[in-house]
């Protein structure tokens, strides 16, 4: 059961760098023109050798960017919130109710990733500018879909160990 235990912790642990990867990380647009340094996009900037927000982010326009925004946020909060649950749970809670908040939690950030990176995947042309809808989608985006199954197998993970001694 420890062995059980540390491989859940440190897969909870990869799940939630990748989310904070997928946040913070300045790569979910790529934009490679010819003969120009290549422009990377994230959800709040657009950078080549300096870094510019993203244009009209605050408009009514933008709301399917600031869905996205919000909802990957969320889902980074949430996992670690339902890994600090979970540490609370191991060693406060009976067997048979254990984990359930935590895989709950979890649950709920896997749905928050699924939910921002769709939005993303469905709307990302209208984000950017006319001068940077020619890109490709870049190793933010990637480690964001990456992260969704990881959360979620973590989640289910929670659910099927609450029972176990």
């Amino acid at each position: 059961m420890l062995i059980i235990l540390a491989f859940i912790i440190l897969f909870h642990l990869a799940a939630a760098i990748l989310l904070f990867v997928a946040t913070i990380h300045n790569a979910w647009w790529v934009v490679s023109p010819p003969g120009r340094d290549v422009i990377y996009a994230d959800l709040w900037y657009s950078c080549n050798a300096t870094c510019y927000p993203v244009e009209n982010s605050h408009s009514v326009e933008a709301a399917y960017l600031q869905a996205v925004q919000a909802t990957i946020i969320l889902a980074t909060i949430l996992c670690c919130v339902s890994f600090f649950v979970f540490m609370l749970q191991l060693f406060s809670i009976k067997q048979g109710e254990r984990f359930i908040f935590a895989a709950i939690i979890q649950l709920l950030a896997s749905l928050c990733v699924m939910i921002s990176v769709s939005i993303y995947t469905a709307e990302n042309k209208n984000f950017h500018v006319l001068s940077l809808r020619q890109g490709s989608y870049g190793s933010s985006y990637i480690v964001a879909w990456v992260s969704f199954p990881m959360t979620l197998i973590s989640g289910l993970m929670y659910l099927v160990l609450r029972k176990r001694k």
